[in-house]
């Protein structure tokens, strides 16, 4: 191995110090958190709350295990059920997000370039205002005495409320409501560059509407396809907001059992070890798929 000679070491210095700032940002905000995560899941809980410097890997059999009264190991299964509602309500936010947020973006790319400005300020309005405060919205709608079920009774279509709030549905919605411009907003980006001659062509080529939907523009739009449907099943895995006002505390998905670890039940490691289990499972969908998307780019080229 050759050594580097003085203009190549420079520039080498050069780049490093480029990307300093980005690495210590990683280091700082992504890295040492989940150092410090991996540390307190191996320690013992204090009951007032924290951890106590004492090694312990109670808190990862507790994700599968749990300890009867005579001190056994029983497997778990509650643990498993509020995984499977998370993974659930998240795949179904997701399904119903791209079926919603595909013809919004579809439109969108159509419109004439001047106006397009003006609606996606329009679908991006609602981050302006706190998710806690959109979320209480929905409350104050769904709720027995809130504006659907009032004007349901006072149309004489019910006789009486219908109990929109505090069950799976009223989740779900919260949930499609907050990620909804997740979804659109990538395909838009992906279909903004579309070349509109391409439909011309298809058109011309006798293809019905449907046709070129499914030949034209859905493959266009697969890769904003994709960053939307991630860029909502994975925060929707972890969401506390929407289940925890929305769900009446009941419907209880992941994130709200992390949250509850730190805070109700100062089980500090094992929310730790929830946390760091969520996070890795999260990564090794990611990793599979990102490598088998290089193999079909392998493959193709």
């Amino acid at each position: 191995m050759t050594a580097l000679n003085p203009l190549e070491r420079r520039r080498a210095l050069a780049g490093l110090l480029g990307v300093s700032p980005a690495l210590l940002v990683i280091g700082l905000f992504l890295i040492v958190p989940i150092v410090i995560l991996a540390a307190y899941s191996l320690m013992q809980a204090d009951p007032y709350g924290g951890v106590q410097a004492a090694f312990s890997s109670e808190a990862w059999y507790s994700l599968l295990y749990e300890r009867d009264l005579d001190d056994n190991l029983a497997f778990a299964w509650s643990y498993l059920q509020v995984a499977g509602r998370s993974v659930s309500i998240a795949g179904a936010t997701t399904l119903i997000t791209l079926l919603a947020g595909f013809p919004v973006a579809v439109w969108l790319a159509m419109q004439p370039a001047s106006r397009r400005p003006l609606l996606i300020f329009l679908i991006t309005l609602p981050f302006w205002v706190n998710l806690l405060i959109r979320t209480y919205a929905w409350i104050l709608l769904l709720r027995d005495s809130g504006f659907i079920n009032s004007a349901l009774l006072a149309t004489r279509l019910i006789e009486q409320p219908i109990p929109l709030l505090y069950n799976n549905g009223a989740v779900l919605l919260g949930l499609v409501y907050t990620y909804s411009p997740f979804v659109v907003l990538p395909i838009y980006a992906t279909l903004e560059k579309m070349d509109v001659r391409l439909l011309e062509a298809a058109q011309d080529l006798y293809a019905s509407r449907l046709r070129t939907l499914f030949k034209v523009v859905l493959p266009l739009a697969k890769p904003g396809i994709i960053a939307g449907a991630v860029l909502t099943f994975i925060p929707c895995l972890g969401a506390v907001v929407a289940p925890e006002l929305l769900g009446g505390g009941t419907k209880m998905m992941l994130g709200n059992l992390i949250y509850r670890q730190f805070s109700d039940s100062r089980n500090w490691p094992f929310g730790a070890a929830l946390a760091l289990a969520l996070m890795a499972v999260v990564m090794l969908a990611l990793t599979f798929y990102a490598l088998r998307l290089s193999k079909k780019q392998e493959e193709a080229a």
